[in-house]
């Protein structure tokens, strides 16, 4: 009587495929894309970085940056309210908010600084400011000799114009402009009050038996 355990494995061993064929399909895929990358440059999978660059996604992201529009000090979004400061998860960012000779504020950061040693490119400082003013960028070559204060970024580093944004992501960037727009357009004109209506007309005098007294008999 034959074994069925024995004899589902010999049923396995006869089914299963030779043990190079994968290897085999996997060299034959190889050496397709080589004979075929001489004449159709789309199996190319590498460029000849850095005379050679493929184009950045636009979702791609890596430090972030302060958008000024027109003037980069007086036309810098951010106004030091320091929401992205408390936000940021490693506690990178530090802000120093500017007065003037009373005290008052100028709503504009005196001091910017962002440690991209520390920076983690989450994207949170971003998500979080209400002012549309700090993005992430897409640059990503920060290689220094100095490991420390070349890597610490300031407000003059960290700003850039709107023009910028709109060539690395022309998508968000527009969508930023409507938005910000919008909140500018002044509010509709309210409708005219209705005409006043017509005035009641004025007490009849008293007559002048009710006003003059009554004569003696």
């Amino acid at each position: 009587m034959s074994d069925p355990k024995h004899d589902a494995e010999h049923d396995a061993k006869e089914k299963a495929p030779f043990a190079g064929t994968g290897l085999i399909k996997g060299m034959a895929v190889t050496a397709k894309n080589f004979v075929g990358s001489y004449f159709d440059k789309k199996r190319l999978t590498t460029v000849q970085y850095p005379e050679e660059r493929e184009t950045l996604k636009e979702n791609f992201r890596n430090v972030p940056f302060l958008i000024f529009d027109q003037d980069p000090e007086a036309g810098l979004r951010c106004v030091a309210c320091k929401i992205c400061e408390i936000e940021c998860p490693p506690q990178c960012i530090y802000i120093e908010l500017e007065l003037d000779e009373k005290g008052q504020s100028l709503k504009r950061p005196k001091v910017f600084d962002v440690d991209f040693t520390v920076c983690m490119n989450c994207g949170i400082c971003a998500e979080t400011c209400p002012f549309e003013a700090i993005k992430m960028d897409s640059e990503f070559e920060l290689s220094t000799t100095d490991r420390f204060l070349s890597q610490l970024a300031d407000k003059h580093k960290l700003s850039k114009s709107n023009e910028y944004y709109h060539q690395i992501k022309p998508t968000e960037a527009a969508a930023v402009d409507a938005k910000l727009a919008a909140k500018k357009k002044p509010p509709p004109p309210k409708a005219a009050a209705p005409a006043a209506t017509a005035s009641a007309p004025a007490p009849a005098p008293a007559s002048a038996s009710a006003s003059a007294p009554e004569e003696k008999k």
